[in-house]
């Protein structure tokens, strides 16, 4: 480096006592190579000895490097502000934190010893560890919520139909499964469950970390999540989330129990439970269990019986004791188990369980009634009328729960079905072809309206068409009765602007065959400009008959006069009000008379009927009560109304009676109170018969139809026996009169 002392004017220049140099002069600094042994040092000044730009400064570098600046300014105060209240936290644990920082190898150790963390900081990772795993779970808690939605499946249930005498009939539905309140269900059931599942039940907070801890162990291990899970937890899972074995599944239900826990009352989520658990069989909920297993509700169940279906809560293909000798031991083992837990518990007396040594060994088949053949047609009608009267939509209806109590009686029921099947079987082999395209519809109603009996067909699943239901065959002459009443009821006009004559049985009508049928004007013109005329079965005359004789003999012509004298908007309304259906009737012509409408055989049954009831109608029902888990709901049963006078009805009632005596003799010695008259069709399409016999009338009709082709009425063809004899004798083997 050159000598600077060469004077104050050197090359430095500016000293004491120097010139200034110029403002446009420039500083020259010569630098001779170091020597080898000498270093040059350069000071940076600290950031506080370093001058702030002042206002009035220019900038200095691009508008992008003032950006980053102000954003990293702002990032600074930020930061200041948060972590500026932890700043005296921080520098307390400062110490301990370098403490717990592992030095390695550690200093004054020696061997392995130099590796191993410290006691200190083993405890500090531990805590660290329980921190993070609380925190966790306690955002999993906040995050996790309860399904709005329930698994439509865990709360389906079936509906199950009963006789008329409480028995059941049948069940619809995909699973069986009926919920029942937990005040429903003996205390002893409850516990025998919680013995065997859960007893500290009441205490727990939904969860059990012990099972839990269990299950993960056996995931890890085993590959499954089985055990481990509280009622809530299985309560949980059965309603809210799948049935899938994962571990995230696992977590998921514990956060939901916890939550669930907290949210409804032990009892509420003990009924839950016990509703929607599996017990084999086809069952869920302990009530359906009760009666596929023990053929009994569960309110009927003893505690050994309990024991046993809650040994089948560990898994019914184990523990199913009819299933195999294998599980026969294992569900003995388990029931006698769950016993001695409820004496440890405090649930069972010792002396109690003493008295329980035997197995209570179970049903081996399931006793509830699924549909088939006949009773699908029973189920059919029952469900129509339930929702009409009940008012539930078929939503609500479809969800189950339901107990429908009918009207069918059992015995009715099956003496008509053996006596139609015996029917069936005769006409194959004695008019095999007319017998292919055969029906045969049956229904008995009772005077108050109630469907004791049907026939619907062969077998609902293979033609759900229900032939006691159907309106496509004319009633023929069985429709007599309707036009004497209307008669008897109204009176008859011989001229169009006099006032009605009354009439009675015994007003004499002209009984010969071919007798025009005549107006107050005069003959009745049909369309095709001929004289109407009326005609008797054969073409028997009877000359002048009383209209309680023509009834009681079927004599065709009296009535088809009879219906024009007294009008036949007059005999429409009267079989209208007597029960048939006002869209089943044929047109206001003569013919209507000789009953060209088409009143199904239940209908059919119940306007003969309402002549039993003394002239009150009652329209036709096939339920009785309805409840839905127990509960009643409200169900609008129909009211009797006056169809027709007390008179009028017992007056028909008379001639139905003569026709009964007239034509079966033998069946009417020494029986009272049974009434009935044969019915047939110009066209020979259907053969009925209809009668009352003990206040239940019964309707039978025998006819053909080609489903395959059309609805319309073929040619019995021999199909209802010599004279019609066959819808008798399924009308007499019905009423018991056979």
């Amino acid at each position: 480096m050159t000598d600077a002392s060469q004077g104050e004017d050197g090359p430095m220049g500016g000293g004491r006592g120097g010139n200034p140099r110029g403002a446009d002069e420039t500083l020259h600094l010569r630098v001779d190579a170091l020597r080898a042994d000498e270093t040059m040092q350069l000071r940076v000044p600290a950031p506080s000895e370093r001058p702030s730009p002042s206002k009035d400064s220019a900038p200095t570098g691009g508008r992008a490097d003032r950006r980053r600046g102000a954003r990293s300014a702002g990032r600074k105060r930020s930061r200041s502000r948060l972590l500026g209240p932890l700043a005296p936290y921080a520098r307390r644990i400062a110490p301990y934190a370098r403490r717990l920082k592992p030095v390695y190898p550690r200093p004054g150790r020696t061997g392995w010893r130099r590796w191993m963390p410290s006691w200190r900081q083993w405890i500090g990772g531990l805590l660290t560890s329980f921190g993070l795993l609380g925190a966790f779970l306690v955002t999993a808690y906040a995050m996790t919520d309860i399904p709005s939605d329930i698994n439509s499946y865990a709360t389906q249930q079936d509906n199950v139909y009963f006789w008329s005498d409480g028995t059941p009939m049948a069940r619809t539905g995909w699973v069986q499964r009926q919920a029942m309140p937990l005040e429903d269900i003996p205390q002893d059931v409850r516990w025998a469950v919680l013995a065997a599942e859960n007893e500290s039940f009441y205490s727990d907070p939904g969860i059990s970390l012990k099972g839990i801890s269990r299950a993960l162990f056996r995931t890890v291990g085993a590959g499954d999540t089985e055990g481990g899970s509280t009622i809530t937890q299985q309560y949980v899972k059965n309603v809210y989330l799948t049935q899938n074995q994962t571990v995230s599944r696992k977590f998921t239900e514990a956060m939901i129990a916890l939550k669930l826990d907290n949210k409804m009352s032990k009892d509420e989520i003990l009924e839950g439970y016990l509703n929607t658990s599996w017990f084999g069989r086809g069952t869920y909920g302990i009530q359906r269990a009760a009666q596929a297993y023990y053929g009994k509700d569960v309110d009927k169940l003893d505690v050994s019986e309990a024991a046993m279906l809650a040994s089948l809560l560990k898994g019914a293909g184990l523990y199913d004791p009819t299933l195999g000798k294998a599980n026969h031991a294992r569900a003995v083992e388990r029931w006698s188990w769950i016993l001695d837990r409820m004496v440890k518990i405090g649930k069972l007396s010792k002396q109690e369980r003493a008295a329980y040594t035997k197995f209570p060994e179970p049903l081996k088949t399931n006793p509830l009634y699924d549909t088939g053949e006949q009773s699908d047609y029973l189920v059919e009608l029952a469900a129509q009328y339930a929702k009409k009267a009940a008012h539930l939509t078929d939503k609500q209806f479809d969800l189950g729960g339901y107990q429908i109590y009918t009207t069918f009686d059992r015995k009715r029921e099956k003496a008509l079905t053996d006596a139609v099947a015996k029917a069936r079987e005769e006409a194959r082999d004695a008019t095999p072809e007319a017998a292919e395209d055969g029906h045969y519809g049956a229904a008995s109603v009772a005077a108050d309206g109630r469907i004791l009996a049907v026939y619907g067909g062969p077998d609902h699943r293979k033609q759900g068409y229900n032939e006691s239901n159907a309106t496509t065959v004319p009633a023929g002459t069985a429709f007599l009765p309707f036009v004497y009443a209307a008669g008897l009821e109204h009176g008859v006009h011989k001229t169009r602007s006099g006032s009605a004559t009354p009439i009675g049985p015994d007003s004499v009508y002209d009984g010969d065959d071919a007798v025009p049928v005549t107006t107050p004007e005069g003959p009745y013109w049909d369309r095709s400009g001929k004289k109407v005329a009326a005609h008797n079965d054969g073409g028997k005359s009877y000359g002048k008959i009383t209209l309680r004789e023509a009834l009681a003999k079927s004599v065709n012509t009296p009535f088809m006069q009879l219906g024009m004298d007294a009008g036949l908007d007059k005999v429409r309304d009267t079989a209208v009000a007597a029960g048939l259906l006002r869209s089943s009737m044929g047109p206001q012509v003569p013919a209507l008379s000789l009953g060209t409408s088409t009143p199904s055989a239940i209908r059919m049954a119940n306007g003969y009927a309402t002549f039993a009831a003394g002239g009150n109608h009652t329209e036709p029902y096939s339920v009785v009560r309805i409840t839905r888990n127990g509960a009643p709901v409200a169900l609008n049963t129909p009211r009797p109304k006056r169809a027709v006078a007390a008179r009028v009805a017992e007056q028909v009632t008379e001639a139905l009676t003569d026709s009964f005596r007239t034509a079966h003799p033998d069946a009417a010695a020494g029986r009272s109170g049974v009434s009935g008259k044969a019915g047939g069709t110009e066209k020979d399409t259907a053969a009925w018969y209809v009668g009352t016999a003990d206040s239940v009338s019964t309707a039978v009709v025998v006819y053909r139809i080609d489903l395959a082709k059309s609805l319309e009425p073929l040619p019995l063809q021999g199909l209802a026996g010599p004279a019609h004899s066959v819808p008798y004798a399924l009308w007499s083997a019905a009423t018991g009169l056979g």
